[in-house]
């Protein structure tokens, strides 16, 4: 179907509408801002991590840093608002919980996202990317038409991270974790056996999952590290979610900002919450209780090879310190293994795939990943506005890693960022809210 905003040019195009670019939609209706947008994606309706809506599990962030609160703390699209708006605002605080269910969160991004169903196109996935430098335009090429902008926003998430060894046995027995829960329905009740490869929050999740949905099944959990670690949750750690850290950041230097993104990688990589790291344990512990052993902890441990069939998977086990290697074989494989990260560094991507065509243009870094600026903006030779939303972790660090934490305020560096470009000084009718929040950035 041909979309009405095919053949047409619009000030900005937004690709992807999670929730970094329903965060920018927000402070864009807020400012009350000249410019008009336009939001794509390619999923059937508004979403959420909708495979890892699992059984009690939680966002691991304060429910404060929604899409807005920090930027505008009397939005009307805030998560407190939201559960007034939908009755259960005082059954929520009477749970007394310390971090939202995830299924409440992902209907709460829902929720805000219906609110501005008039610019966003759903089920409409970018195919190409092109520059129109006569025009001074870019072409996006979609399922339903061409869409021109003067400046795209892409949100469109960080790309998984598949291991070597897995890439070639990819399939319906081996799979990514964001596809646990539309692939576990496929395969059903039936499985015997499940290996989990990783050691993140989202493997250990996944493991406890496994060993509900799955009473008779033997789950292996498979990491090279020796424990399962302890997400760094101290609050001076978290400074990394404070904007004044990423000014500081930004700063640095590329060697300086290596390393201090390797001090900081347990704020969040390879890393479970407290919460689910207990329940694993007391599940073993149980399990011990009543002499039988179905989740087993395969520590130390590499996956040397792994191939799969119609049936499961065969993968090479070597224990990292004895060298001792060993078969294994299941039903299904699922690799928790989380995403790429934008860079020069190993499984990094130098660009988002969808800028292949056009990469040969943009500023690079040292090493061949992009260049972004401060205010998340990409340089075009062609001198063409482009930003990344949500994708700037090497630059501006880990509130840039699929947080929600900072978010809002980043949103609002775009949307000023946009306004200054795209609209001319005398144009400029900025709203006050949104104007003194970024001012005080």
């Amino acid at each position: 179907m041909k979309d009405q905003y095919a053949g047409h040019t619009v000030d900005v195009l937004g690709i992807g509408f999670g929730p970094s670019n329903l965060s920018l939609a927000v402070a864009h209706e807020e400012a009350r801002s000249g410019l008009n947008m336009l939001f794509i994606d390619g999923a059937s309706g508004p979403e959420w991590q909708p495979e890892m809506m699992l059984q009690g599990s939680d966002i691991q962030n304060n429910p404060l840093r929604d899409l807005v609160t920090p930027r505008n703390p009397r939005s009307y699209y805030g998560f407190t608002n939201y559960l007034k708006e939908k009755g259960r605002l005082f059954e929520y605080l009477n749970l007394g919980l310390h971090y939202p269910l995830r299924k409440d969160y992902a209907q709460y991004v829902t929720w805000v996202a219906e609110h501005f169903a008039s610019i966003a196109r759903y089920e409409t996935r970018a195919r190409n990317i092109r520059m129109d430098v006569d025009q001074n335009l870019w072409h996006v090429e979609t399922d339903s038409g061409d869409i021109a902008a003067r400046a795209l926003v892409l949100g469109t998430g960080r790309s998984r991270k598949i291991p070597k060894f897995a890439e070639a046995a990819l399939g319906p027995r081996v799979f990514h974790a964001s596809d646990y829960l539309k692939r576990m329905n496929v395969l059903g009740m039936n499985l015997r056996s499940v290996a989990v490869i990783g050691a993140s929050q989202s493997a250990v999740e996944i493991t406890l999952d496994l060993a509900n949905r799955l009473p008779q099944a033997e789950i292996h959990t498979i990491h090279r590290s020796f424990s399962m670690r302890q997400k760094d949750a101290s609050p001076f750690s978290d400074y990394v979610y404070f904007p004044e850290f990423v000014d500081y950041f930004f700063r640095v230097g590329d060697e300086a900002r290596e390393n201090l993104s390797r001090q900081l990688r347990g704020t969040n990589y390879s890393a479970a919450d407290h919460d689910v790291l207990h329940k694993l344990m007391l599940t073993l512990y149980e399990e011990r209780l009543d002499r039988r052993q179905r989740i087993h902890i395969r520590n130390n441990t590499a996956v040397e090879t792994l191939v799969s069939d119609a049936n499961g998977a065969s993968l090479t086990l070597k224990e990292q310190h004895l060298g001792d290697v060993e078969t294994l074989n299941v039903d299904a494989v699922i690799l928790a293994t989380g995403f790429r990260d934008l860079g020069h560094g190993e499984g990094d991507e130098l660009f988002p795939e969808l800028l292949a065509d056009v990469a040969p243009h943009l500023a690079r870094r040292g090493g061949g990943a992009l260049k972004v600026e401060r205010d998340y903006a990409v340089a075009c030779d062609a001198g063409l506005a482009l930003y990344l939303n949500g994708l700037c972790e090497s630059s501006h660090g880990l509130g840039d890693a699929g947080s929600f934490s900072l978010l809002s305020m980043r949103s609002a560096d775009i949307l000023a960022s946009l306004e200054a470009k795209l609209i001319a000084p005398s144009q400029s009718h900025r709203h006050p809210v949104l104007a003194e929040t970024t001012d005080a950035i």
